[in-house]
């Protein structure tokens, strides 16, 4: 089974295809889909869903994980991300794939075994369950990752059976 796992923005936003098979995860590839910011808005939520068909199309994902937006300063940050995170849901409903959302408490939680859990201990979480050499950069592919992940140790097993 392929799991696609997304962090979403506008300016990046990460991707991580992670490999699961007989209960073991994989990493197949990581990275970001970013976009300039002196493009128009629409042109640039434009490229994150071409540059995410593109990855739909390479990696024929089975399922996906998306991460839930949480803001409590910056609204205009909040609702750039959230048109990102539309115009991801809607091109994984275009392409049939099936998704769940994760709240970052619950991918915390998930990856690390406690929701509240910074940064570097998500990022050195993923590296030792992946059996990483690195930690793996940028935050944001970082984050993808761990969205995988929680996807993978989580819903997964009901999702498939229930399915096939």
């Amino acid at each position: 089974m392929t799991i696609l796992g997304l962090d979403p923005g506008t300016a990046t936003t990460g991707y991580a295809v992670l490999k699961k098979e007989n209960n073991k995860i994989s990493l197949i590839d990581y990275g970001c889909i970013s976009t300039d910011k002196k493009t128009a808005p629409s042109k640039r939520l434009k490229q994150i869903s071409d540059d995410l068909n593109t990855l739909i199309k390479t990696f024929t994902p089975t399922i996906a994980s998306v991460e839930k937006i949480f803001f409590n300063t910056n609204i205009k940050t909040a609702i750039s991300v959230a048109q990102a995170r539309g115009v991801l849901l809607n091109t994984l409903e275009q392409n049939n794939i099936s998704h769940f959302e994760f709240t970052p408490l619950q991918i915390k939680s998930a990856v690390c075994g406690y929701g509240k859990a910074d940064k570097k201990m998500v990022q050195h979480m993923t590296k030792t369950i992946l059996s990483l050499k690195e930690v793996p950069k940028p935050d944001d592919a970082a984050d993808a990752i761990a969205a995988a992940i929680c996807l993978a140790n989580t819903t997964i097993n009901t999702w498939w059976k229930k399915n096939l």
